[in-house]
């Protein structure tokens, strides 16, 4: 996945803001990536509603994970403005992408806001050592993403998403948050 991760005008100045913006843009394009990779391992969704219920437990992992990954880099104060950014321009990207599909502004902020919400405090009780997700931490996200998915082999979700879609979301996240903080 091809990850852009630099400001097209160079020297100037970006605030913490516009720097969550552009990394809330890279997880949702990350977590439509995931949901693809597995259709494309011929993983069951039958609906768009199941496949945004897979995309919107993406979007919440990669939210706290970011929160993670920050905590050395920013200060309290900009780690708040940063991780509050993250998820408006998360929820304003969905508004967008999501209105071609029928769903309102309104319906997706009463879907994800909860979500998120929770599943900020359920990954707050997870180690999170040397800039990786634990084992339990990644063994949550394959739970709440095979409970979305469809029946057939269902069974093997979890396997795919600790093994193979949250090292490859790691690594696009990372790549773009070690670019984007660098420029602040």
């Amino acid at each position: 996945m091809r990850i852009k991760s630099r400001w097209h005008k160079k020297g100037k100045e970006h605030s913490v803001e516009d720097t969550a913006s552009a990394l809330a843009f890279i997880a949702w394009r990350i977590g439509q990536n995931s949901v693809l990779n597995m259709e494309n391992e011929n993983y069951q969704t039958d609906t768009l509603k199941q496949r945004l219920d897979v995309i919107f437990e993406f979007m919440a992992f990669l939210i706290h994970v970011s929160d993670r990954l920050t905590f050395e880099s920013l200060d309290a104060e900009e780690r708040t403005k940063f991780i509050t950014g993250m998820g408006m321009n998360t929820l304003r990207q969905m508004r967008t992408n999501l209105n071609d599909y029928g769903m309102t502004g309104e319906e997706v902020d009463a879907e994800f806001l909860p979500l998120l919400n929770e599943r900020m405090s359920d990954y707050a009780e997870f180690a999170f050592d040397d800039e990786e997700p634990s084992f339990n931490m990644r063994r949550y996200l394959g739970e709440k993403v095979t409970e979305k998915m469809g029946e057939r082999d269902n069974k093997w979700v979890l396997q795919q998403v600790m093994d193979i879609e949250v090292p490859k979301a790691m690594e696009n996240l990372k790549k773009g948050l070690d670019s984007l903080i660098k420029q602040l």
